[in-house]
C-alpha cells in the first residue's frame, strides 16, 4: 500500500445547541483573554449571543472581531490581527470566511511570522494561538482543514496551507444552519459534494484511503439530504447530517486535495464576487465532462454514493455520464444559476479568467487530467 499521511482537527464536538456552551467545550482550553471572530450579518442576526453570553459569564474577556466579508481581504485579516494583540484564544464563528481568518489570525498573533513567508503548502511555521472553530454553514469544512484562503489585492486569492493551523475544537451546532436561505444551503451543501468529488478524484500523491472512505460516506449524507434541507430549512435532523458530510467531506479533501473545480472557480469568486459555492456549481459538470475520460472510472464508483439511483446504469463510461448530468439537473432542481451569464459576468471576461486559473498550479496539479489555458477558456465557454 502507497504511504500516506492523514492530519484532521483533534477534537470535534456534534451536538445540536453546543455553540451555546462554548465556555465549557472550549474555555479551559482559549484562556482570559478571547479573540471571536465572525461576520456583520451573524452578529446582527444575533446568532453569536450564546457563545458570547457563555464565555462572558465564565469570566472570560472576549473581543469581538465582526467585520468579516465574504472572500475576506488582507487588509480584514491584519485588522483581525490587531484587535487580538494580547489575546489568548481565538475563535472563528460563521462561513468558511470568518474560520479562514480565524486561522491565520491565530497563527499571526500566536508566532508573530511574516505573512509572505507562511503562504503556500507548509510554510507557516507556528506556533499559533489555540484555535476553536464554529461553522454556521454546511459547506465549506474549513473547520477541519488546514487551509485559509485570502484574497490579496484586487483579486488574486493565495493560500496557507499547513497543518499547524487546524484548530483544537471543531464545533458542529446543526442549530446554528437553521436559518440559512435556501440559496446558501444550496450552494453550500453543493460546495459541500463538490469537496468529496475532487478529493476522491485527486490526483495528489496523497490521495488514500481513509480520503476516499470519507469521500463516499460525505456523498452518502449530502445526497441523501440537500433537497430535505432546502425544501424544509428548519429540519434539524437534515441540517446535522449535512453539518457532518460537509465535515467528513473537508477532512477527505483537506489529505487529498481538491483540483480544477476549484481552480476555475477561484476567478468567478475573485473577480466577480460570486459566492465560493456558486463558484464552484457553476463550473462543476463542465470540468466533470473535461476530465471523464481519465476519470470516467473514479467518477463511476461514487455515482451512486450521491445518487442511489444510478447504481442500476451498467457500465463505468455511462455511469459517469449520468452522474454528470444528475449534478447538473441538482443544481436547476434546487434553484441555482447554472451560467456564468446567469451572474452576470460577460463572455468577454473568459478569457482573463481561464489566464487568471493558471495561476492556481498547487491545486490544478491535482487534476486527474492536465487543464492548460485553452482548456480551461474551452470549460469557462460551456458553462457561460
Amino acid at each position: 500500500m502507497q504511504p500516506f499521511f492523514f492530519n484532521t482537527t483533534k477534537s470535534i464536538v456534534f451536538r445540536p445547541g453546543a455553540s451555546a456552551e462554548l465556555a465549557s467545550v472550549a474555555g479551559a482550553l482559549l484562556g482570559g483573554r478571547i479573540l471571536f471572530v465572525t461576520d456583520p450579518g451573524l452578529r446582527r442576526l444575533g446568532l453569536c449571543d450564546a457563545g458570547l453570553a457563555s464565555l462572558e459569564a465564565a469570566g472570560h474577556e472576549v473581543t469581538v472581531f465582526d467585520a468579516v466579508e465574504a472572500d475576506p481581504s488582507r487588509a480584514t485579516l491584519e485588522k483581525a490581527v490587531e484587535a487580538g494583540r494580547g489575546c489568548t484564544g481565538v475563535v472563528g464563528f460563521g462561513g468558511g470566511s470568518s474560520l479562514d481568518v480565524a486561522k491565520v489570525a491565530a497563527l499571526l498573533l500566536g508566532s508573530g511570522e511574516d505573512l509572505d513567508e507562511a503562504w503556500g503548502v507548509g510554510q507557516a511555521k507556528g506556533p499559533r494561538l489555540p484555535l476553536v472553530l464554529v461553522p454556521t454553514t454546511a459547506g465549506t469544512g474549513s473547520e477541519v482543514t488546514p487551509v485559509s484562503i485570502i484574497t490579496v489585492g484586487a483579486e488574486e486569492k493565495r493560500g496557507v496551507s499547513s497543518p499547524v493551523i487546524l484548530p483544537d475544537i471543531a464545533v458542529l451546532d446543526a442549530d446554528l444552519t437553521l436559518g440559512l436561505p435556501a440559496s446558501i444551503t444550496a450552494a453550500t451543501g453543493v460546495d459541500a459534494m463538490v469537496h468529496a468529488i475532487e478529493a476522491y478524484a485527486s490526483g495528489n500523491a496523497n490521495n488514500n484511503p481513509l480520503s476516499r472512505m470519507l469521500a463516499r460516506e460525505a456523498l452518502r449524507l449530502l445526497g441523501a439530504n440537500i433537497r430535505t434541507v432546502v425544501a424544509e430549512p428548519g429540519n434539524v435532523e437534515a441540517r446535522g447530517a449535512m453539518l457532518l458530510g460537509s465535515m467528513l467531506a473537508g477532512q477527505a479533501f483537506a489529505n487529498s486535495p481538491v483540483a480544477a473545480v476549484h481552480a476555475l472557480a477561484y476567478p468567478i469568486g475573485g473577480t466577480f464576487h460570486v459566492p465560493h459555492g456558486l463558484s464552484n456549481a457553476l463550473v462543476l459538470p463542465h470540468v466533470l465532462r473535461f476530465n471523464a475520460p481519465d476519470a470516467y472510472a473514479l467518477y463511476a464508483e461514487i455515482a451512486a454514493d450521491a445518487f442511489p439511483d444510478l447504481a442500476a446504469v451498467e457500465g463505468s463510461q455511462a455511469r459517469c455520464a449520468a452522474f454528470i448530468e444528475a449534478l447538473a439537473d441538482l443544481a436547476t432542481e434546487l434553484r441555482m444559476p447554472t451560467r456564468l451569464r446567469d451572474v452576470s459576468i460577460p463572455e468577454t471576461a473568459l478569457e482573463k479568467m481561464a489566464a487568471d486559473a493558471m495561476v492556481q498550479q498547487r491545486l490544478l496539479v491535482n487534476n486527474p487530467r492536465t487543464v492548460g489555458e485553452a482548456d480551461a477558456l474551452a470549460i469557462y465557454r460551456a458553462a457561460w
